[in-house]
């Protein structure tokens, strides 16, 4: 019988998911000899055999693949047959560009939760089980290709036990860089002293505020059921009103809090186990200043082993917050978390194995069972955003001034980095240069082209610009979002793009942030927006949405309400900044419409965190109601006064509060519609994307969306990346990427 031979190269997540043991088994178990091995690259495979088992072994690689495995290429080219014998996994070879993708941090497996509940198992509550399968991968990764010795588990030598089961081909922890057990592997320590799952609960019981060490960064847990340790977390850690995330034991308890659909639940209990934001469950056993006044909670099950002894011994849910003071990055450092938490914290479950790169816990929601993204971090990255052709040079995003994330690229991979957080802080933006370094070693980038936010007060702007040897592309704000919502979708546009946020810099000088465009991936058209009206005090005013109704108020001549009763002693010193532009630049900002809006109604006149009058008018807003404002439009222009002067007079009414809400929000929708209408009659452009932070609003997004449709229009939202600053960086990069192929320079680069 004739013997053929293929060398075949595997791209895509092939490495820490057990893709080589995958390949030995099928090799064996197709009677092919041959090798198979990791490269800084990615799998690659040298298999020998008879036709029909060779085409059998090729098309399996896909169709077979282990479950944590994303093949994304498999190249196949036929080589002499060497008549060898036998089918070996060989070592690693050093060098050569990194082009292998590095598998996200994975919630335990079923396998492994098995042996962490059976007592005749070495692993009994050990709570590092770990396999092929799941377990701690980009948080503890130093660099490629993915071996032991280039992760934070180098430093464990393992036993005879272990040693067995990393070396066999057969075994699911066969060449598992985490593996370990209670001989070899890390140890928990509870700073009181005594056995230390067991003191944590019983701490958490007693009302402790504990912080516990995860994947990715410290937590701060407590009973979510106990009023007074969560009001003293709220207290020490200076959260005023922001909801908390809750960690529930099972889905039957995630049910008695929140109502959970199928969607949902595959979300809840699959492999990335993020925290899921779901509709909350009336006088569900959750403590009031858990989500005070929110009619969603943010819900998570267990994704460590450790976890899962936690809420197993507990018994109920518990609070699980990023571990930070105010703005700061989570900490996840131990000599920090000491110092940096003893003032919130009465006790610490800390371990001996190191967090190379620190990660948030991934926030997604469920919208027309498609899962949307809010915050993109443990469990997605740094797994790529596949772009739609390849880059013909390495591109760094820089990414916005809030909620920031960065984004490396090269070939047709868009590598987004995890939550950042706002760069207004020493640490947050230490951690934004540590991030950008640790992903050009570890996946091989050198920049030649950087595209930045056009605002040169931001610190991401300033990083692109103190960088040497580098093409420099400006990406207006507006631009950037819609161009990440169309490579979130795979396409290049032209689109009617609409981009509501709270603000970015426009190419006029203002600040934007209510904008229809005529968008493609080069370049964009402005061609209409929501009125401009002055920011009284600049920066003031988004601390403080009531300074934005005054001057939204005055424009309407709307001389006298309950709002300016309540600042009466502020009241013409601001309408003063707003007449004469005084610290007062112009905005055509949604956001500071929904602020302004929220004022008036009396939701919120001072905010604690970023888009709190705007989540809380959302709160307020009756689904029910189908009414909505009307508002003048001119060619140009959308009137937000006509809406604010709407919900005033339906208050003076004597109209619910809810209902005057609703019937915002439905206005914005109509109006939105109405002006794509009209530019669909002038541009043919029948797509619209919608993106930016306002559309984080689902009842906003609901209504925009049924309206576009009902009009004949394709509506494109986000699903991969978030639709609020944290995919700005991802659409700078699909900016750069079609303007440095093609002739020519372009408005905004440089």
């Amino acid at each position: 019988m004739a013997l053929g031979r293929f060398a075949v190269r595997v791209d895509g997540v092939v490495q820490g998911v057990g893709f080589r043991p995958f390949v030995h088994g099928l090799a064996r178990r197709l009677g092919l000899t041959g090798f198979v091995g990791n490269d800084s690259r990615g799998v690659f495979v040298e298999v020998e055999g008879a036709s029909d088992d060779l085409n059998a072994f090729v098309s399996a690689l896909r169709a077979e693949a282990p479950p944590l495995a994303v093949v994304d290429d498999v190249r196949v080219t036929r080589v002499p047959a060497t008549g060898a014998s036998g089918f070996e996994i060989v070592a690693s070879p050093a060098g050569g560009e990194a082009a292998t993708l590095v598998s996200a941090d994975s919630a335990t497996c079923a396998d492994c939760l098995a042996e962490l509940r059976d007592p005749g198992d070495r692993r009994y509550r050990y709570p590092f089980v770990n396999c092929t399968n799941c377990g701690p991968r980009f948080t503890i990764v130093r660099g490629v290709p993915y071996d032991r010795p280039l992760t934070t588990m180098a430093g464990f030598a393992l036993c005879a036990d272990c040693r067995q089961e990393y070396e066999d081909p057969g075994d699911r922890r066969f060449h598992a860089q985490p593996v370990c057990c209670p001989v070899c592997g890390p140890r928990l320590v509870f700073s009181g002293g005594g056995e230390p799952i067991e003191s944590t609960v019983d701490a958490i019981g007693a009302g402790a505020v504990v912080a516990v060490k995860g994947l990715g960064g410290y937590h701060l847990a407590v009973d979510a059921a106990d009023e007074p340790a969560v009001a003293a977390l709220r207290g020490r850690k200076h959260r005023e009103d922001k909801p908390f995330a809750v960690m529930v034991p099972d889905l039957a308890a995630a049910r008695a809090i929140a109502e959970v659909d199928d969607v949902s639940a595959a979300v809840l209990t699959g492999h990335r186990r993020p925290i899921v934001l779901l509709p909350r469950v009336a006088n569900g056993p959750l403590a009031p200043s858990v989500a005070p006044g929110n009619r969603r909670i943010g819900v998570m099950l267990p994704y460590t082993p450790l976890h899962h002894l936690l809420l197993c011994d507990l018994g109920r849910p518990i609070v699980l917050t990023s571990a930070n003071v105010s703005d700061e990055p989570i900490v996840y450092r131990d000599e920090d978390a000491f110092a940096r938490l003893s003032g919130i914290a009465d006790a610490f479950l800390t371990h001996d194995r190191a967090i190379h790169t620190r990660t948030d816990d991934s926030v997604v929601r469920v919208w027309r069972d498609r899962v949307q993204l809010q915050r993109r971090s443990r469990g997605y990255v740094p797994e790529p955003v596949t772009l739609r052709s390849r880059l013909t040079e390495h591109i760094l995003g820089c990414g916005a001034e809030l909620k920031n994330t960065f984004c490396l690229a090269k070939d047709t991979h868009a590598f987004l980095s995890h939550h950042i957080g706002d760069l207004d802080n020493y640490e947050t933006f230490k951690a934004y240069e540590t991030g950008i370094a640790h992903f050009r070693e570890l996946f091989d980038v050198t920049p030649t082209v950087v595209a930045h936010d056009l605002h040169p007060e931001y610190l991401s702007t300033k990083h692109a610009l103190d960088l040497e040897d580098v093409e420099l592309v400006g990406v207006q704000h507006h631009h950037a979002h819609i161009a990440s919502c169309l490579a979130d979708n795979g396409e290049a546009g032209p689109v009617l793009g609409v981009a509501f946020d709270g603000t970015g810099y426009g190419t006029d000088g203002t600040l934007w942030g209510g904008e229809f465009l005529n968008a493609d991936l080069t370049g964009f058209e402005r061609l209409a927006h929501l009125a401009p009206i002055r920011l009284p005090g600049g920066a003031t005013a988004i601390r403080q949405p009531w300074r934005m109704a005054a001057a939204y108020l005055d424009a309407a001549n709307i001389r006298s309400t309950a709002l300016r009763a309540r600042h009466e002693d502020q009241w013409d010193g601001v309408l003063h900044l707003a007449r004469t532009g005084l610290a007062s630049p112009l905005t055509s900002s949604a956001g500071r419409l929904f602020d302004a809006v929220a004022a008036v109604l009396g939701v919120r006149d001072e905010i604690n965190y970023e888009g709190q009058a705007a989540v809380e008018l959302e709160q307020l807003a009756d689904p029910a109601e189908r009414a909505a404002y009307r508002c003048e439009q001119t060619p140009t222009e959308v009137s937000g006064v006509d809406l604010l002067r709407a919900v005033v007079e339906d208050l003076d009414h004597g109209t619910p509060r809810p209902v005057v809400a609703a019937r915002f929000h439905n206005g914005v929708a109509e109006a939105i519609t109405e002006t794509c209408t009209r530019l669909r009659d002038t541009t043919a452009l029948t797509t619209v994307v919608l993106s930016g932070g306002v559309f984080q609003n689902l009842l906003l997004l609901e209504r925009t969306a049924e309206s576009l449709a009902h009009q004949g229009f394709r509506v494109l939202t986000h699903s991969r990346v978030p639709t609020n600053d944290g995919g700005i960086s991802l659409g700078q990069v699909a900016v750069a990427a079609s303007r440095t192929t093609r002739p020519g320079r372009h408005p905004g680069s440089r």
